[in-house]
């Protein structure tokens, strides 16, 4: 039995076999020749009342207690059947609602709209009522506006760690490059080298304003260098309507012309270009021109901090957009920048915490449930900390039962428990999960909490209630039963325990076997028939058992007289 200190979860799971009803072809126990027990009840209490009368009650008690073998009543029987047992384990669990919300206001506020009440049922989403809190509003404001300024410190710092390495900001090659060591303190501003675009070059040269609607931007120049003796197709990148006015008093326009670097040519160059016009005419600039990079710029490292290496930092070297030119260290940027993530971090989540509570007042249902709480009227002034609605989804339910390791093994997600209330109404609870981590539990089991769900649709389980479940570990179809009191058990010559059905036979049998029985000493009362009395032991093999049967698996057949036990007669009491 369980510790009746404990309380119902604490009690150890003990298997419990459910009582199974015989089939109707069960034959009916035979019944005691004497006039039955509720005539000997009544006999033993006019008895023991007569002996204290009589000053007699020692030797009433003493003949009750030491009736003689001579004095047994008559033979008890039933006869072997074939039937249905289980063998079941059960226990209590106590049910509670699988989900439940609560809004809890954190400022204060009046109530302007209530759309539900106690008792709703609302669905996930659905408004509950509307409360206008300017100190809500004003938390949300201030909290974003938090957020927002440390984003932007942290983009300054993430720049300024990008900023320790200088890279190439096009693709091009290095000149006037400076000297750096190793460890070297540069400071913010520091020329680094420069770089020039010279995989394209550009020509500016002058051509007359007779010329100007025949030349257009876009089209094609034969480019020619003397220097290298060829010619280049390029293109006119730009036109500028500038007034160039040349010694003979001309007026001339600026044509940009680009072309593309073999690789053999560099500024300053002297380079002239011929132009084609739509009529086929050759269009010639005023004076040839110089040739110049597309681009120049000056590298300026924009952080501060050591040298820790460079990159090919070398003079007329070739470099890619992108590519490290000069590596500065920082002491202090990586733990600015995690400090700096640590208070975004605890700003976002002020943020959210103000967001929910202004959702909270123009709050909608979180959950599908019951309003089980509502405390709100149209008006009426709330303060921080007031929980104003409670919901609970009591259509779905959670039992949570305590399996043991000699059980466990026999319920796994997916299968049923049986769950019965106070009132004997049944459910079916699904198991959803098992904590298999378990918890030690008394006498060297341990325990493990077994989640159940339940429907309620119809709203009969209640938040709190206790439940009892029970299910099944193994059981026995069309197998031999015979009643647990039938079945006793002995040594046989050689020791062994034994299990012993004394059998009905007319006449003894070749097979009975030969075991250490008792001996009965005077007064003591005898358990077992003689087979003086028709009854021979049968040595048998027992399967599951329940409170009132035993499965037989062998030594017994359907339809044996089995001995139960004896009844006591008028006769033993004189």
């Amino acid at each position: 039995m369980p510790d009746v200190t404990q309380t119902p979860e604490q009690i150890q799971d003990q298997p419990q076999a459910q009582p199974q009803t015989p089939p109707s072809s069960k034959p009916p126990a035979k019944k005691p020749a004497g006039k039955g027990k509720k005539k000997l009840v009544k006999r033993l209490i006019a008895l023991g009342v007569a002996a204290v009368i009589c000053g007699g009650g020692g030797f009433a008690l003493y003949r009750f207690l030491h009736t003689s073998n001579e004095e047994l009543g008559e033979i008890f029987s039933q006869e072997a059947y074939i039937g249905t047992i289980q063998s079941t384990v059960s226990g209590r669990g106590t049910a509670k609602a699988k989900e439940s919300a609560a809004i809890t206001l954190t400022q204060s506020g009046i109530v302007q709209e209530v759309y539900v009440t106690g008792g709703d049922i609302v669905t996930a989403g659905q408004p509950l009522y509307k409360i206008y809190s300017q100190a809500a509003e004003e938390a949300v404001s201030d909290a974003r506006k938090k957020v927002e300024d440390l984003a932007k410190d942290m983009a300054d710092l993430q720049e300024d760690a990008s900023n320790l390495t200088v890279r190439a900001p096009f693709a091009g090659k290095l000149m006037d490059v400076k000297e750096f060591e190793p460890d070297q303190d540069v400071t913010k501003g520091t020329e680094v080298a420069t770089l020039v675009n010279d995989r394209t070059l550009k020509l500016s040269l002058y051509f007359s304003y007779a010329f100007e609607k025949d030349i257009y931007v876009g089209q094609e120049v034969q480019v020619s260098v003397p220097a290298v003796m060829r010619s280049y197709t390029g293109t006119v990148e730009k036109i500028n309507k500038v007034s160039f006015i040349s010694p003979e008093g001309a007026v001339h326009f600026e044509a940009v012309i680009t072309f593309r670097n073999p690789g053999t040519i560099t500024a300053e160059m002297d380079a002239s270009a011929v132009i084609t016009a739509e009529d086929g005419t050759e269009i010639y600039p005023y004076q040839n021109g110089k040739t110049a990079f597309y681009e120049t710029r000056s590298i300026v490292t924009k952080a501060s901090g050591p040298v820790i290496g460079k990159g090919n930092l070398l003079n007329y070297a070739n470099v890619e957009e992108g590519e490290g030119l000069l590596y500065l260290g920082s002491s202090t940027i990586d733990t600015d920048i995690r400090n700096k993530q640590e208070e975004i971090d605890e700003a976002q989540t002020k943020l959210d915490e103000a967001v929910k509570a202004l959702d909270d007042f123009n709050a909608v249902a979180p959950i599908d449930g019951t309003v089980t709480s509502f405390a709100l009227t149209e008006g009426q002034e709330v303060k921080s900390g007031d929980t104003v609605v409670m919901i609970a989804n009591n259509v779905t339910m959670l039992v949570t039962i305590t399996v043991d390791d000699r059980n466990i093994s026999f319920i796994k997600p997916g299968s049923y428990v049986d769950l019965r209330d106070y009132n004997d109404n049944v459910f079916q609870g699904l198991v959803t999960s098992i904590d298999m981590a378990g918890a030690e539990g008394g006498q060297g089991m341990t325990n493990y909490p077994v989640t159940l769900t339940v429907d309620n649709a119809g709203g009969s389980l209640m938040e709190g209630m206790g439940l009892q479940y029970s299910f099944v570990t193994s059981e026995s179809a069309d197998c031999v039963l015979v009643p647990t009191g039938s079945v006793q058990y002995f040594s046989d010559l050689e020791g062994n325990r034994q299990a012993v059905v004394f059998v009905q036979r007319e006449e003894r049998p070749d097979d009975v076997p030969e075991l250490d029985m008792p001996t009965i000493e005077p007064g003591q009362k005898r358990t077992f028939p003689t087979e003086e009395e028709g009854y021979y032991p049968v040595i048998v093999e027992t399967g599951i058992s329940d409170a009132q049967n035993v499965e037989i698996i062998s030594g017994v057949e359907p339809g044996d007289v089995v001995f139960l036990n004896y009844t006591v007669t008028d006769s033993a009491w004189g």
